[in-house]
């Protein structure tokens, strides 16, 4: 009888019909569904509330400086008498872009490098292993810093910037995940029928990363999002007067303003934890879902 191989976190094509089982062991995470809800409702406010706000995030209105949370004015004013409410969730909209784009860019070079090194291996493998090597020795908050300032503020180079620094840890998940799917026997079988390399990668060792990808995503969104606040936080990211949570959030630098407007930047601080809160326990929800282990350990159970 022919016996097939199982290897931990790899679908061979007779089980990539086993679609379902993940899909259930995520929606059995309450915390991971509740996180994706929360996720969800943040978005969608983004996206909806500055459309249906009377306001808009840049109107100027010097009659209306600074003033607190009213019925006209539910999160207040700033100081230049622009709408809180409606510059908050507008910022929210230019954050989770940073953070999306940043993420698949991210993921991208993680594919196409890690793919290639752990496909090939040899010398191509120990080439891009060095450069990633060497880009993940240096403190990257420095480095962030570094070529922020270099480069100059934006929002388009803030997501270069974010995506490049985080893709070492993607190449490795991929290459690491690769090793192993080339070794199985529906690959040899795809070789020994004529598949070219490049349909191998893309067709066969690829499609088997998605597990390690996805969870690799959701919690670099986070980190991206992080990423941006703390560059937009020092001047150094989106520029006025476009805002982001993070540039919302530079009010802080002064204690007196801190204290005395704490509607100019709390929304913003509180939306950054609850996204970043919504988004990890989503990520980990992924991530257990696609674990065998668990799978095992729902049935034992």
């Amino acid at each position: 009888m022919e016996q097939k191989l199982a290897v931990p976190g790899v679908a061979t094509p007779g089980a990539r019909r086993m679609k379902s089982p993940v899909l259930r062991r995520f929606m059995r995470n309450r915390l991971a569904v509740s996180g994706l809800a929360i996720f969800g409702i943040v978005v969608l406010m983004c996206i909806v509330g500055p459309l249906m706000s009377p306001y808009g995030a840049n109107t100027i209105d010097l009659m209306s400086v600074s003033l607190p949370p009213s019925a006209a004015h539910w999160s207040g004013t700033d100081e230049t008498g622009r709408d809180m409410l409606t510059r908050t969730l507008a910022a929210g909209q230019v954050s989770l872009t940073v953070g999306v784009l940043s993420a698949l860019l991210s993921v991208a070079i993680g594919l196409v490098l890690g793919g290639i090194a752990g496909y090939f291996g040899g010398k191509i493998d120990t080439l891009i292993m060095r450069i990633v090597d060497v880009v993940m020795i240096f403190p990257t908050t420095i480095v962030l810093l570094t070529l922020a300032a270099v480069l100059g503020p934006g929002t388009g180079k803030t997501v270069v910037i974010i995506g490049v620094l985080t893709a070492p840890l993607a190449v490795r998940l991929v290459r690491a995940r690769i090793l192993t799917v080339r070794e199985l026997d529906f690959v040899a079988a795809a070789r020994l029928m004529g598949a070219g390399d490049a349909y191998i990668i893309v067709r066969h060792c690829l499609p088997n990363t998605t597990d390690v990808i996805v969870s690799f995503a959701s919690l670099n969104f986070v980190s991206a999002i992080m990423m941006e606040a703390g560059l937009s936080f020092l001047g150094l990211g989106v520029q006025m007067p476009f805002a982001s949570w993070g540039s919302l959030l530079s009010l802080t630098t002064d204690a007196s303003m801190m204290q005395a407007y704490p509607w100019m930047w709390l929304p913003a601080g509180i939306l950054i934890v609850v996204t970043a809160l919504a988004a990890n326990f989503f990520g980990d929800g992924l991530r257990a879902a696609f674990d065998p282990k668990s799978h095992q350990e729902l049935h034992a159970k």
